[in-house]
């Protein structure tokens, strides 16, 4: 990971769905699983989000495939970039998740390169995330993550 291109190692792609069970269940039933929930959105205490209720309504399951994580995202009661982006589009892909050292760097670092911060989030130990506002430049919006460390 270079700190310095904060869109080099690729950690996951993100699918907005309507149904995340019904997903779930239909994609489990062609070999893509298990699935397992995402950590707790409470973890996050640090918030820059459309809705707080929102965010925290929302429902992520994941599968590893490979190198590359798939998460499912179902939006739930509030507003979220989520819920806007299903009724704007439909189902679909919504984020490309990049895993960077250091969230705080890499933020500035997307800010530096002219990019608007449009949702983020920290949990206390510093990890966390920061959504930039790509979607009108390169069709899909584009996520850096700091993951928390291994326990």
């Amino acid at each position: 990971m270079e700190p310095d291109k904060p869109f080099s190692v690729l950690h996951h792609l993100s699918l907005v769905v309507r149904d995340i069970d019904q997903t779930v269940r239909f994609l489990e039933s062609i070999g893509i699983g298990p699935f397992f929930e995402y950590p707790p959105m409470t973890e996050y205490t640090k918030l820059n989000v459309l809705d707080t209720d929102g965010f925290f309504n929302t429902v992520i399951k994941c599968v590893q495939l490979g190198p590359v994580q798939l998460q499912l995202v179902q939006p739930g009661e509030g507003r979220s970039i989520y819920k806007d982006f299903l009724e704007k589009n439909g189902e679909g892909v919504f984020h490309l998740g990049f895993v960077v050292p250091d969230i705080d760097t890499a933020e500035a670092k997307g800010k530096y390169m002219g990019l608007e911060v449009i949702s983020s989030g920290r949990r206390p130990n510093g990890s966390g995330f920061a959504y930039f506002d790509t979607a009108e430049k390169c069709g899909v919006t584009l996520l850096v993550r700091q993951s928390p460390p291994a326990k």
